[in-house]
C-alpha cells in the first residue's frame, strides 16, 4: 500500500512539473475549444494567436498570462497580458556567520553551543523576463509580439 501512495505522491509531482502544451490545455477545456471557429480551433493546436481571437482562445493557445494590466484607449477597454520566462544566472556564492544556539534545558542545566560555519560554491539565480506580451481591444486580440 506504501508503494502505491509513494507511486501516486511522486507521479502527481513529475505531472505538476510538466510544461503546459495546447494540448493539454485543448483536453482539460474541451467546451471552450469547441466554441471556438474552425480556424482559431487549427490555430490554437499549433499554438498560434490571430487579430480577432477571444481571451479564451489564446489562454488554449499560450497558457494563462503572468500578469495582466487593464488600461483604456479612445474609449475602448483594453487589456495586456505579458507572458515571463525566466534565464539562470550561475555565480559563486559566499555565505558564513556566526552564532549561538539554545537547545532548550537539560537535565545539567542550559544546553546551549556556539556555531561558526562558511559556505562557498555556485549557486543559481532565475532572473524573469517579458517573453510575450498580448493587446486586447474591446475583448478581442489586436496585436502582440513574442521575444526571439
Amino acid at each position: 500500500m506504501r508503494k502505491i501512495a509513494a507511486t501516486l505522491v511522486f507521479g502527481s509531482f513529475l505531472a505538476s512539473c510538466a510544461p503546459s502544451t495546447p494540448q493539454g490545455r485543448i483536453a482539460k477545456n474541451p467546451e471552450k475549444f469547441a466554441e471556438l471557429s474552425r480556424k482559431n480551433q487549427e490555430l490554437v493546436q499549433q499554438g498560434q494567436i490571430a487579430r480577432g481571437m477571444a481571451p479564451d482562445a489564446v489562454k488554449l493557445a499560450w497558457g494563462p498570462p503572468a500578469q495582466r494590466f487593464e488600461g483604456s484607449k479612445n474609449s475602448k477597454s483594453t487589456e495586456r497580458w505579458d507572458y515571463a520566462g525566466a534565464t539562470p544566472v550561475y555565480f559563486n556564492g559566499y555565505n558564513g556567520g556566526y552564532g549561538y544556539g539554545y537547545n532548550g534545558l537539560g537535565p545539567y542545566g542550559c544546553a546551549g553551543y556556539n556555531s561558526f560555519g562558511l559556505g562557498l560554491g555556485p549557486e543559481v539565480a532565475f532572473v524573469p523576463y517579458r517573453l510575450a506580451s498580448v493587446w486586447f481591444i474591446d475583448g478581442r486580440v489586436d496585436s502582440w509580439e513574442r521575444a526571439q
